[in-house]
């Protein structure tokens, strides 16, 4: 029988604003996506185990694309493996919209194909289910 848990995935967007920007070109930090990526994994353990759970550690982190003030990024992750306390996660983040400061102070674009900046693999643990618990309610 396969665990409900795996395959569940979150998606999370968020817009970056230009005070966190720290580079020429208005270039965001990849530590930013990494934040996003504790913030949905947070929701991922709620969803599957009724606790915020803790982030363990990364395996894998790829920085492929830049993320710049402006953008809008949407954070997925989906469960891959589920142990006994610890869940595997892969992360994606995309820049769905970006602004075009060339075409005016505020001009933006939603993007026709998302790109992908940042993806890594991570792990997660939680606390014991407490006897009877349903996990996250799935």
């Amino acid at each position: 029988m396969t665990d409900p848990r795996l395959g569940l995935t979150v998606t999370h967007r968020r817009y970056v604003p230009y005070s966190h920007a720290h580079y020429a070109g208005d270039l965001v930090d990849g530590a930013y996506a990494l934040g996003l990526f504790g913030d949905v994994a947070t929701e991922v353990c709620i969803r599957t185990d009724g606790d915020e759970g803790l982030f363990a550690s990364y395996s894998d982190v790829q920085f492929r694309a830049p993320m710049r003030a402006g953008d809008v990024l949407e954070v997925v992750a989906t469960v891959t493996r589920v142990g006994n306390r610890s869940r595997t996660i892969d992360f994606e983040c995309r820049v769905v919209c970006r602004g075009r400061p060339d075409l005016g102070a505020s001009a933006a674009e939603v993007l026709a194909e998302p790109v992908v900046a940042v993806s890594a693999t991570g792990t997660v643990v939680v606390p014991p289910p407490a006897p009877g618990a349903v996990p996250g309610g799935l």
